[in-house]
C-alpha cells in the first residue's frame, strides 16, 4: 500500500516537473525570443542611426561643396579682373582654369544630388546660368588677349551686373537652403525610427524581464553606451576631417593668392621697365638725331678739307649710325604693331643679329652660326622672325646656366610643296625628359622658376612657323643638349633691295625750295633739324612750342611743309595737327618720332608720312620729298572725286 501510495504521489510530481521543465522551455524560448527580437530592434536602431550620420554627412558635402563653387567662381573672376588690368598671360590661364574647375565642381554637385528631383532641376539652371556666365567672361578674356583692353575692362566692370552672376549665387543659395531642409527631415525621421525602435525595445525587455533581468538591462544598457560612444566618435572623426579639409584649403588660398600677387607686382615692375625703356629711347634718338645731323653738316662743310679730318667725321658717322640701327632693334623687339611680311634673306638675318645676340647672350654664350642656305629667303614679319630666334637663344642660355656653345645651322630641305628653309638653335645643355618635352609647345607651359619665364616663347615660334605653312620641332634629351628647328616654307619670288641699305644711292624727287615749319620742343634738335633744311635749301621757320603753331601759320603764310615732332609737352604733334584751322588742312605733314611705341596706329597719324629719328639729310630730303607727293596724290584724288 504506501509503495502504491508513493507511486500515486510521484505522479503529480513527475507532472509537476513536466510542466515546469515545459515551464521553463516556454520561458528559455521566449526569453531567447525576447533577446532575439531585441538584438533585432538594437540592430535595426544601429542601421538608422548609421543611415542618420551618412545621410548627414551627404548633405555637409553637398552644402561644403556648394560654397566651395561659390568661392571657385569668385576666384576665377578676380583672376580675370587681374589678367584685364595686368594684360599678364599667367592670371589669363589662372582665370581659365579655375573656370574650368568650377565646371568640374558642378558637375560633382550634380552626381551628388543625383537621388533628388528638385535638387536636380537646381543643378540644371545653375549650369545654364554658369554657361551664360562663361560666355560673357569669355568675351572679355577675347578682349584682353587681342589688345583691347578698355573694350575688355568695360565688359568686365559691365559683367558685374550680369543677372547670369546674380542667378548663379540665387541657385547656389537654393541649393544650400534645400539640403538643410531635407537634412532636417531625414534627421526628425530618422530619431523618430529610433526613437519606436527603443519603446520596441523596451516592450521585448519587460517580456524577458523575469528571467534574463539583469543580463538584458546590462547588455542594453552596453549596447546603449557603444552606439553613443560610436556615433560620438564618429561625429568627432568626421569633424576632425572636414577641419584638416579647410585648412588645406584655406593654406591652398593662400599660396595662390600669393603666387598672384608675385605675379601681379612682376607683371606692374615689367611694364615700369619697358615705359622706361621707351622714353630713354625717344631721348637717345633725339640726341642720335643731333650727333647724325651735326655730323653730316660738318662733312658737307668740310669737304674740301684734309683726308684725316674728313676720315674722322666720317667714322664718327659710321659710328652713330651704327648706334642708331642698335636703338632700332631693340625697340623693334618690344613694338606690338601689326605684322609687315616682307622677303626676308635669313643668311643675312642671322649674319645683322649677331651683335644683338651677342649682347643678349653674354660673354659666357659662344654663338657659331652656320649659314647653308645659298642666300635663299622666306616670306615673313622680320620682326617676329628675329624674335623667335632670339627667343631661341635665350631659351638656350638658360639651358646652359649662361656658359657653353650656342650654334645656329640654316639649311635647305625639300618638302612636298617645294623647299623648306629650316632654322636649327642647337645648345650644348642639360636637356629635357621626354615627358617635358612633349609639352615645350604647350601655351603658359613652363620649368623655369615663377618670374623667370611666362612659357610663351616655344608656343609662339609653333604658332609662327604654323602661320608660314611650316612647323616646329624638338630634339632633346636628358645630358644631350636641346636642338630647336623652325622648318618655314622658302619664297622663291623676286628680290628687291631694301630702301635703307644704300640710302646715298637713291634719286631723289626735285622739290625746290620749301617754306617748312619745324614744330620741336627740345631746342638741340630743333636747332640741327633747321640746319639740315637749310642745308638742303629750304627756308626752316622754328616753333619750339606747339601751342604757337597757329599764329606761326598766319605770321609765315603761305607754308610749304608742316614737320613736327610727335611727343611734345601739353599737346602731341597729331593732336596739334588736327585742332588747326580748316584753312590749312592743304598744307602737307611730316610727322618725326624717336619712340616706337607712336608708330603703332597708323590711323593715328591721319594719314601723314612719318620720318623716324635719327635721320640722316638724304633721309630727311626722301621723307620731305614723299609727304609733298602724298599731299598731290590725296590732291588728285579729291579732284577726282568731285
Amino acid at each position: 500500500m504506501p509503495v502504491i501510495a508513493d507511486k500515486a504521489a510521484e505522479a503529480p510530481r513527475a507532472l509537476l516537473s513536466a510542466r515546469r521543465t515545459i515551464t521553463l522551455i516556454v520561458i528559455g524560448v521566449l526569453g531567447i525570443g525576447v533577446l532575439v527580437a531585441l538584438i533585432l530592434a538594437l540592430g535595426e536602431a544601429n542601421r538608422q542611426r548609421d543611415r542618420a550620420v551618412s545621410l548627414q554627412s551627404h548633405s555637409y558635402d553637398v552644402m561644403i561643396l556648394a560654397r566651395t563653387l561659390s568661392g571657385t567662381i569668385a576666384q576665377s573672376e578676380a583672376s580675370l579682373g587681374r589678367y584685364v588690368i595686368s594684360g599678364d598671360k599667367q592670371l589669363g590661364q589662372s582665370y581659365f582654369d579655375d573656370w574650368r574647375r568650377a565646371g568640374d565642381q558642378i558637375q560633382r554637385l550634380s552626381s551628388l544630388t543625383r537621388d533628388d528631383a528638385a535638387q536636380q532641376q537646381r543643378v540644371a539652371r545653375l549650369r545654364s546660368a554658369y554657361q551664360k556666365r562663361g560666355e560673357e567672361l569669355s568675351l572679355i578674356a577675347l578682349s584682353t588677349t587681342y589688345g583691347k583692353n578698355q573694350q575688355a575692362l568695360s565688359r568686365y566692370y559691365a559683367a558685374r551686373q550680369a543677372p547670369a552672376l546674380d542667378q548663379i549665387r540665387t541657385v547656389l543659395d537654393e541649393i544650400i537652403a534645400g539640403e538643410r531642409d531635407v537634412l532636417i527631415q531625414r534627421t526628425a525621421a530618422t530619431m523618430a525610427l529610433v526613437t519606436r525602435s527603443t519603446r520596441a525595445a523596451f516592450v521585448f525587455s519587460a517580456f524577458g524581464v523575469l528571467l534574463l533581468l539583469g543580463a538584458l538591462v546590462l547588455g542594453w544598457m552596453t549596447v546603449r553606451l557603444l552606439t553613443a560612444g560610436a556615433q560620438a566618435q564618429a561625429e568627432a572623426d568626421a569633424e576632425r576631417a572636414r577641419a584638416a579639409e579647410l585648412a588645406v584649403a584655406v593654406r591652398e588660398a593662400t599660396d595662390e593668392l600669393r603666387a598672384q600677387e608675385a605675379r601681379l607686382r612682376q607683371a606692374h615692375k615689367m611694364d615700369a621697365i619697358g615705359q622706361l625703356t621707351g622714353g630713354i629711347a625717344h631721348d637717345f634718338n633725339n640726341m642720335l638725331a643731333i650727333i647724325i645731323g651735326g655730323l653730316e653738316l660738318a662733312q658737307r662743310s668740310a669737304a674740301g678739307a684734309a683726308g684725316d679730318a674728313g676720315r674722322h667725321i666720317e667714322s664718327a658717322r659710321e659710328g652713330a649710325l651704327r648706334a642708331a640701327e642698335l636703338t632700332r632693334r631693340l625697340l623693334a623687339f618690344a613694338r606690338e604693331g601689326p605684322i609687315d611680311p616682307q622677303r626676308v634673306p635669313v643668311g643675312t638675318l642671322l649674319a645683322t643679329m649677331r651683335d644683338l645676340m651677342d649682347r643678349t647672350l653674354g660673354d659666357g654664350i659662344t654663338v657659331e652660326i652656320v649659314d647653308e642656305t645659298a642666300g635663299a629667303c622666306v616670306h615673313a614679319d622680320r620682326v617676329q622672325l628675329e624674335n623667335c630666334i632670339l627667343n631661341l637663344a635665350v631659351n638656350a642660355r638658360d639651358a646652359m646656366d649662361g656658359r657653353g656653345l650656342l650654334t645656329i645651322t640654316t639649311r635647305l630641305e625639300p618638302s612636298d610643296n617645294g623647299e623648306l628653309v629650316t632654322i636649327a638653335v642647337r645648345d650644348t645643355g642639360c636637356g629635357m625628359a621626354p615627358e617635358v618635352a612633349e609639352r615645350v609647345f604647350e601655351p603658359f607651359f613652363t620649368t623655369k622658376p615663377m618670374g623667370k619665364g611666362t612659357g610663351l616663347g616655344l608656343s609662339q615660334a609653333f604658332s609662327f612657323t604654323r602661320q608660314l605653312g611650316g612647323d616646329a620641332i624638338i630634339d632633346t634629351a636628358p645630358g644631350a643638349g636641346t636642338t630647336v628647328c623652325l622648318r618655314i616654307p622658302r619664297d622663291l619670288g623676286e628680290a628687291s633691295e631694301p630702301a635703307h641699305d644704300q640710302p646715298e644711292a637713291i634719286e631723289q624727287p626735285a622739290t625746290g625750295s620749301l617754306k617748312i615749319l619745324v614744330v620741336e620742343d627740345d631746342p638741340r634738335v630743333l636747332s640741327a633739324t633747321v640746319g639740315a633744311l637749310t642745308e638742303l635749301g629750304h627756308t626752316a621757320l622754328p616753333c619750339p612750342d606747339p601751342a604757337q603753331a597757329p599764329q606761326a601759320l598766319e605770321e609765315h603764310a603761305p607754308v610749304d611743309l608742316i614737320l613736327s615732332d610727335v611727343l611734345m609737352p601739353g599737346q602731341t604733334g597729331p593732336e596739334m595737327i588736327a585742332a588747326l584751322d580748316r584753312q590749312y588742312a592743304a598744307i602737307p605733314v611730316l610727322f618725326v618720332t624717336g619712340f616706337a611705341g607712336e608708330t603703332r596706329d597708323p590711323e593715328h597719324f591721319g594719314g601723314h608720312h612719318v620720318l623716324r629719328k635719327p635721320f640722316t639729310l638724304v633721309g630727311l630730303e626722301r621723307a620731305i620729298a614723299e609727304a609733298m607727293a602724298r599731299q598731290r596724290t590725296g590732291d588728285l584724288h579729291s579732284l577726282a572725286a568731285e
